[in-house]
Order: C-alpha cells, then structure tokens, then sequence
C-alpha cells in the first residue's frame, strides 16, 4: 500500500476497536490489524467458562451500550459478539489474517509489514496487542524430567480433559483461583502460591465494586501528574463461592514449589515416603497430600506466610496449569 494513513492500530480486540471508534469521529484515514482470523482479539481463546469481573454496565466501549441486563456479569461467548457487533455497527476497517512482522521509521512516519506480506504506511501507530499473545511460563529446576503435562492458563478451555487427575495451578489472582475452582470439581487440585489467596468482596453495601471505582473518580483521576501508577489490588475478585470454596479446600492452596521431579512437584529436597509395606505408591502420594503444608489462622491474619507441619511432598500431579503471577 503506497497511501500514507493517519493511524495503524495494532490490534483488533477492545482497546483496538475503541481507538477505531474515536478515530472514525476525527475523520481520520486508518486500519486496524488483527492478527487472528475474526474481530475480538483474545476472547475467542479464553477459557470456556470466562466470565467478565465487571457487570454489563460497566462493560461497554464508548459509543454502544453492552447488551445485556446492566447487573448481570457477561460469558465470553457474549463478549465476542458483542466486539463483532461493535464493528460491524461502526463499520470499523479491520483486517484480519495479519499479524505484524515489522516495523520501520521513514521519513514520513512508520512501515509495517506482516507475515502475510502485505505492507503498509502510517504517521503514528497505535499498539493495542495487549499481552495474553505471549504467555510466560517460568523456568523450574528439574521441568524437563518432569512427566506430566505443564500447560499455562492461555492453552486451557475446559476441565473434562483432567477428570480423575491430580492438578497443581500455579498463581494466586482471578485466572488462577477460576480455573483451580473449576478444576477442583472433577480433579484434586492445588493451588500453589507465594502467599495465600486474598479475595475481595464483589459487591460492597450492595453495589458492584465498579460502581464504587467510578463513584468515587478512581477509574478516571489522573494519578500520572503526581507522579504515579493508579493502585491496583492484588486481591481476587469474589461474590462468595471463591471464599466458601476455597475454605473447604477444593481446591487448597499450598506454598509455590522450586522444582520438579519426575513424578511430580516436591514441596522439600528431600521426599519423604511412609515405609508402610501394605501402603502402594498411591496410597503414599495421596497421604503424603492430605497432610502436606497448611497455614495456620492466626499466621495468615498476621502475617500472611506459610508454616510447615511435616517434612512431605505434593502428590504426584499429572497436569500442571501455570497461571498469572505467584
């Protein structure tokens, strides 16, 4: 493409369809570059299950309303089209199939190639990729011995394929709590976390917490002019079922494991074994679960750290999801 255009937006998820939106009100001449084959950027490979964090009020991008009962907190399914109805009713120039290889400084802005060989020249670039494209999967000592399945959070879709199994899921946010509390319906799972789990109420005196942020101007106060980053929480965000759940141990938390074994993930360099001769592996492996690491009340209120009851190991996992961050 020989023309020059105002903006390439890199991207054709939310934050690209959004910039689409307000660059079609200025009038000015742009693309939008979406690397997979349809509108909506990562949603269509989330987890089945996703659903928003935020209610169907607070969920819409500017200019059209998200579809939906304002309470109700939208499936991913919904999210999907409502992007694709979004750029449809806006008639936003999204070309999909074009992931970008390249790009240039030239005298007159930017060129930007992608691996399907098209090439294209714009003033200024809007990056909207968003990061769920390039997961990160932490190096573990032992990691290539180990001989069971290691999957990051971006690969899963459904629990039916670990049915029976034993899972350890790696992090302690959103992601990580979702799908360890799905998985602890059909599988033993752990979670495997630095510090435990903190949650935080969905809904305050009967309200969304979104309702809250925007009340009080948080979403929109410019915390750049002093000098700072907006705050964020490392809290999971609950209407109740995560609390209950997790306080039942399905799934139980455990503290994050510095390297694997063949058969598994050990919580202490040395594993230690029930020398019962009746017991098989099994029995051992799943004994040695039920009373590996715990925390107690009172060190979690005070200070949120793990303390050791026995010298044990994890049961063997036969799946290992790694998710967010520990």
């Amino acid at each position: 493409m020989n023309k020059v255009l105002d903006t390439i937006v890199i991207g054709g998820g939310q934050a690209g369809l959004a910039s689409g939106y307000h660059l079609r009100k200025q009038g000015l001449q742009f693309l939008i570059l979406e690397a997979s084959d349809q509108v909506g950027g990562s949603w269509p490979r989330y987890y089945d299950s996703l659903k928003l964090f935020s209610p169907a009020r607070f969920s819409s991008l500017p200019g059209m309303k998200f579809p939906s009962e304002p309470n109700r907190y939208p499936h991913r399914d919904e999210v999907i089209r409502y992007l694709q109805d979004y750029s449809r009713t806006f008639q936003l120039p999204v070309m999909t199939n074009q992931r970008v290889d390249s790009i240039t400084k030239d005298g007159e802005g930017f060129t930007i190639t992608t691996m399907a060989g098209d090439t294209f020249r714009s003033r200024t670039i809007i990056n909207a990729t968003g990061s769920f494209h390039n997961p990160f999967t932490p190096a573990i000592t032992g990691q290539e011995a180990f001989q069971g399945h290691i999957l990051h959070s971006s690969a899963y879709r459904a629990p039916e394929p670990f049915i029976n199994q034993r899972v350890v899921v790696v992090g302690r946010g959103n992601s990580a709590v979702q799908i360890a509390v799905e998985l602890a319906e059909v599988s033993k799972t752990s979670l495997a976390v630095l510090r435990p789990v903190q949650l935080m109420k969905q809904k305050v005196w009967g309200q969304d917490l979104h309702f809250w942020i925007k009340v009080t101007g948080i979403d929109t106060f410019p915390f750049w002019r002093l000098g700072k980053t907006a705050p964020s929480s490392p809290s999971v965000i609950d209407l109740g079922q995560y609390k209950e759940r997790l306080a039942a141990g399905k799934p139980d938390q455990q503290p994050m494991f510095t390297s694997f074994y063949e058969g598994g993930v050990p919580y202490e360099s040395q594993l230690v074994r029930y020398g019962n001769a009746h017991e098989t592996e099994e029995d051992d492996i799943e004994r040695s679960a039920r009373e590996a690491w715990q925390w107690s009340d009172a060190t979690q209120k005070q200070s949120g750290r793990f303390f050791r009851r026995r010298q044990i190991t994890m049961a063997t996992p036969t799946a290992c999801c790694a998710t967010g961050c520990c």
